[in-house]
């Protein structure tokens, strides 16, 4: 498989010629300025690729087994446009979504006026959403698109072939946003969201394969919808997309077309095992991430995350229950070994038993638009009861809001926000 993109530039390099062009660097500080270019003659363009950018999503297509796009500004570019293409191939305004959706998803309802009914799970991150439950769900509200999180940020999936069935029986586009999920195409059998039945999918390729920040994929099911892919993109992204990220996208298509997880899905396997024995509780299903259930061995999450730091060990996450960390076809048997050690060498001490507190839905009193577009004030937490929620300023990761634009901040959802350390909120002003 070529590698279109990255030939382009390297020729371009070779010729070595007077850049009287953007960016302003012109070249000049090192092998990745010398790399960064713009849509020059011949370079192609993103929302209009014609050229050596199609043909490099083209590549990606045939390993996804798709119509796959690229976006160098994550899957929250991509997320808005595919709640766009939800919105106008649809029948209605109306999206059921799982609750622990991205902030990405909340202002993409706020821009396109998104009617959304929520789908309630375990807690603020975490969403099970059975076969049944949607079923219901979707009797009651006939919307026109179900979006749903998976993996989540804790490792969870869910059972998107079961519930993509039932999308299709009542015709339901099933979008998913499986930004931490990228890799679930080369496990053997793939679980990855297109081939189990989802209509449309965005994945950061950046957070589990060897892709630069920003690098992400946009899938497409269906040849009407890939049609109108590109304005979707372009209506969301910046008209100067990183020509250093598209490289990077386009420079690992010939390895992912060969590429098996196997060996590494086996590996973490064997250390989850291992850690199992050891006395730690792992949750999630997630095969590439590591999810450690901290209280149960005695830490909060966040002097966990301070346990590893100190031995040069930085997770993507924690928060008050959990440490997440994340793993990779390029996470080395070396890392594998120093991070086993370092596991086990941390003491384990008496468990702790308090607990998240228990989060009751709170009151929609207008919409998510209006509440997002409203002037509002930000106050500390302990004056926020009985407000309204203006926009969702949570920070990521994992930009899961606890509560959401438009909605009423009950006492419970405080108690919620201090738990995990948010100790202020806009609120739409009186």
């Amino acid at each position: 498989m070529n590698t279109p993109i990255v030939d382009f530039v390297e020729e371009y390099l070779r010729q070595n010629p007077i850049r009287m062009h953007m960016p302003g660097h012109k070249g000049l500080g090192g092998s990745e300025y010398a790399r960064d270019i713009t849509e020059i003659p011949g370079a192609d363009s993103l929302y209009e690729a014609s050229g050596i950018i199609r043909e490099s999503e083209q590549n990606a297509s045939a390993i996804f087994g798709s119509h796959t796009f690229y976006s160098t500004e994550g899957s929250s570019h991509a997320i808005r446009a595919m709640l766009f293409l939800a919105l106008t191939h649809g029948k209605s305004r109306k999206i059921l979504a799982g609750r622990n959706a991205h902030k990405a998803f909340l202002s993409a309802a706020a821009l396109l006026d998104l009617d959304v009914s929520w789908l309630y799970g375990d807690s603020y991150l975490t969403c099970s959403i059975t076969a049944d439950t949607l079923e219901a769900a979707i009797k009651a509200e006939s919307p026109c698109a179900v979006y749903l999180t998976s993996p989540d940020y804790l490792g969870n999936t869910l059972d998107i072939a079961a519930l993509s069935a039932v999308c299709k029986r009542y015709g339901v586009l099933l979008l998913v946003d499986n930004a931490h999920g990228a890799y679930l195409k080369f496990l053997t059998p793939s679980l990855h969201p297109m081939d189990l039945g989802a209509d449309l999918c965005c994945d950061s390729a950046h957070k589990t394969l060897p892709v630069l920040t920003g690098g992400a994929y946009l899938h497409v099911r269906d040849e009407k919808i890939a049609e109108t892919v590109k304005p979707a993109l372009a209506l969301f992204g910046s008209t100067s997309p990183s020509y250093l990220i598209l490289q990077s996208l386009d420079r690992i298509n010939p390895m992912l077309a060969q590429l098996s997880l196997t060996e590494t899905e086996e590996r973490i396997m064997r250390l989850k095992e291992t850690l199992a024995e050891h006395g730690y509780v792992l949750v999630g299903n997630e095969p590439l991430k590591l999810t450690i259930s901290t209280k149960s061995y005695g830490y909060t999450g966040a002097e966990f995350a301070e346990e590893l730091s100190k031995r040069q060990i930085i997770c993507e996450f924690f928060d008050p229950d959990f440490v997440v960390l994340m793993l990779s076809i390029a996470t080395t048997d070396e890392t594998f070994a120093r991070l086993e050690t370092v596991l086990c060498e941390i003491q384990k001490k008496p468990a702790l038993h308090t607990s998240a507190p228990v989060f009751t839905r709170p009151k929609a009193v207008c919409s998510i638009r209006e509440a997002s577009f409203s002037r509002f004030e930000t106050l500390p937490i302990a004056d926020c009861c009985g407000r309204v929620l203006a926009s969702a300023s949570v920070a990521c990761p994992p930009a899961v809001p606890i509560v959401m634009s438009g909605e009423e901040i009950n006492q419970p959802a405080i108690d919620a926000f201090s738990y995990y350390g948010i100790n202020e909120c806009n609120v739409i002003k009186k």
